[in-house]
């Protein structure tokens, strides 16, 4: 398969910078702030932190079977299903809170788009390290022989 990338542009890789931190920051202040128990911060911290795993798993499992990288179908079943869980989790624990619906909906809108801003940073990385692989990690291997 033929692999030409066009580079992302600065403004594009800055913008998903933006995105993930802005999301992901934003959504840990409001923990940090919230008068709610620890375990339920910790509930929130997890769906956060699982949520944004799976979503840049999916974004590589993808894109590898795109390239012909073989995927195995339980992973990339897995990926999909982890998403929708971290996404239907976040979705059942704000629905049965207590707090104000404005809260709720900064929790959401801070969660989805630190989970945009993650898959866009990957697909950066991702398409820089592919127009230079002497610089991936994958170069500093030695080969099997």
């Amino acid at each position: 398969m033929d692999r030409t990338f066009q580079k992302p542009t600065g403004a594009f890789i800055a913008a998903s910078w933006t995105a993930l931190l802005a999301g992901a920051v934003v959504y840990l202040i409001g923990l940090w702030n919230a008068t709610m128990q620890l375990n339920e911060k910790g509930y929130y911290f997890t769906i956060l932190m699982y949520g944004l795993f799976a979503a840049v798993s999916l974004q590589k499992s993808v894109r590898d079977r795109l390239e012909g990288t073989p995927v195995t179908g339980i992973y990339y079943g897995l990926c999909w299903i982890s998403l929708l869980l971290a996404i239907g989790l976040l979705t059942i624990g704000l629905f049965n809170s207590t707090l104000a619906n404005s809260e709720k909906g900064f929790y959401a809108m801070a969660f989805l788009l630190s989970l945009f801003g993650a898959v866009a940073v990957q697909k950066n990385v991702r398409d820089l390290t592919a127009r230079h692989p002497e610089t991936s990690p994958a170069a500093e291997l030695p080969e099997a022989g």
